[in-house]
């Protein structure tokens, strides 16, 4: 009998080794943590030398290279909306989830030596195109992996102690690209992305999730049984509740996720698409849509202005992230231990409501010396406050509405429920929204100007906070119907 082959009950049959730290929850939330900060970083990274590529390598004339610049953006940001929602379906369907993560990565290291070797444009293109299908499995498949890990109970501040991490990804990147080329040039900046490969790679091939480490020891998912054991004990409590209103609340809540018998072979197919009716679901979606595109809006404008206000270089320029990322990293699994603890609305309407004043006070900024940048990294600190507020009010939100579905329609959604789906979807929104962020704020800095820029995107973070209040974890007392 081969190891493999070994059943579960069988003691005697040799333990993979390192089976404890493998399935252990931090190891498999770092590792996907890596992963998620590897797409980022990959990406943002590679993003500043792009012209000199086409110039060097292609021999572009000078008058095409930007239209092909934004064309190679789009292809990553189009692969990524495109093959979010699939990389999500096959995912609900396969019985291990570590498998299409590492195909995920295999697409990525292809991507990182086309674009390395490429010297056409087609090659280039393929390489943006794969990198984007990699970023789609790795968010699709990283996020469904948390939830079977650490559970709905503590999503909010695991989400929230990453995003706070790769935030650093997906922000410094560009500008340490930028930097590295004018160093060391390309062998350089790819250097370090393959560096970085490899240590994803390994940690992925090293990762055994918790329902696999179940089949060889107990033992390696204790803390799940202990966490069903809790949750159990808190619905007995809730309903042995003396208010006899409660159950028949929670009776009328539960059928409401119904779903109704005789849906269309499309929806049956694909199940999460009954749920994009809800209007919880789709304001999380919005939710994650303007996380992503003020992230990127931070990453467009904060090297430009600096560069305008104050002459910085590519170096100085991102060492004023250290300002928007460091309370991000601090403020991220406290925000994210409060969703958890009270819910998502609190996080969502405050933290967005809190960046409408900060982000029109960024009009604040002034040409100058050592005063006037200690104030632009001032107002850059406030909106790093913000952003770690928001981090994770959006995926807790999804993944609740989702799994209140799933239970009250077992059979509906298949054996592993929709969560790859969702996450598919929340990826594809995501991706967009860090498309269109650079889009937007490019387009409208030119325009109308920083600070006017800044009030325009206020405004979305306004209209967020009243949608947040409205729906975000269910409709206030004041909006139910009697």
């Amino acid at each position: 009998m081969t190891q493999s082959a070994c059943p579960a009950h069988v003691r005697w049959c040799r333990l993979p080794i390192g089976l404890a730290w493998r399935s252990n929850t931090l190891f498999i939330v770092s590792t996907v943590g890596i992963g998620l900060f590897t797409d980022l970083f990959l990406y943002g990274l590679v993003v500043p030398i792009l012209p000199f590529i086409l110039r060097d390598r292609v021999s572009l004339p000078e008058d095409q290279i930007q239209s092909y610049v934004s064309a190679l953006l789009a292809a990553y940001a189009g692969a990524s909306v495109c093959f979010s929602p699939p990389a999500g379906i096959i995912a609900d369907r396969v019985p291990t989830r570590q498998a299409p993560f590492l195909v995920g990565l295999v697409a990525l290291l292809a991507a990182t030596l086309m674009l390395f070797l490429g010297q056409s444009i087609p090659v280039l293109i393929l390489a943006r195109v794969l990198q984007g299908i990699s970023g789609a499995v790795v968010w699709t498949i990283g996020l469904a992996l948390l939830l079977d890990t650490v559970g709905p109970e503590n999503l909010g501040k695991t989400i929230g102690s990453i995003f706070g991490f790769i935030s650093i990804g997906e922000l410094a990147a560009p500008v340490l690209g930028g930097v590295i080329y004018k160093k060391a040039g390309y062998a350089g900046v790819f250097g370090i992305g393959f560096a970085i490969l490899a240590i994803d790679f390994i940690m992925r091939i090293l990762l055994i999730e918790k329902k696999t480490a179940a089949k060889w020891d107990e033992k390696a998912v204790g803390t799940e049984d202990d966490s069903e054991q809790q949750d159990g004990g808190t619905a007995t409590g809730e309903d042995g509740d003396d208010n006899e209103e409660e159950p028949l609340l929670r009776k009328k809540e539960e059928d409401s996720y119904k779903v109704p018998e005789g849906q269309s072979k499309v929806v049956r197919s694909v199940p999460i698409l009954y749920v994009l009716r809800d209007p919880r679901l789709l304001t999380a979606f919005l939710l994650a849509f303007n996380q992503a595109t003020l992230l990127a809006t931070f990453d467009a404008t904060i090297p430009t202005e600096a560069e305008e206000l104050f002459g910085f270089d590519s170096l100085k320029s991102g060492l004023l992230f250290v300002a928007l990322v460091v309370p991000y990293l601090i403020l991220g699994p406290i925000a994210g231990w409060a969703v958890d603890r009270y819910g998502p609305k609190p996080a969502a309407v405050l933290g967005f409501g809190y960046l409408v004043p900060v982000l029109i006070l960024l009009r604040l900024a002034r040409p100058g010396g050592t005063s006037a940048i200690v104030i632009f990294c001032a107002l850059l600190s406030l909106c790093g406050v913000g952003m770690g507020v928001i981090g994770s009010p959006s995926l807790v939100e999804a993944s609740y509405v989702v799994s209140q579905y799933d239970k009250a329609n077992p059979h509906f959604f298949g054996e592993q429920g929709p969560y790859a789906q969702l996450y598919g979807l929340n990826s594809m929104v995501f991706s967009f929204g860090l498309t269109m962020g650079p889009i937007i704020s490019g387009g409208l800095r030119d325009r109308i100007g920083y600070g006017n820029m800044n009030a325009v995107v206020a405004m979305l973070c306004l209209i967020t906070t009243i949608l947040s209040v409205v729906y975000i974890g269910g409709k206030p007392k004041f909006l139910r119907k009697r």
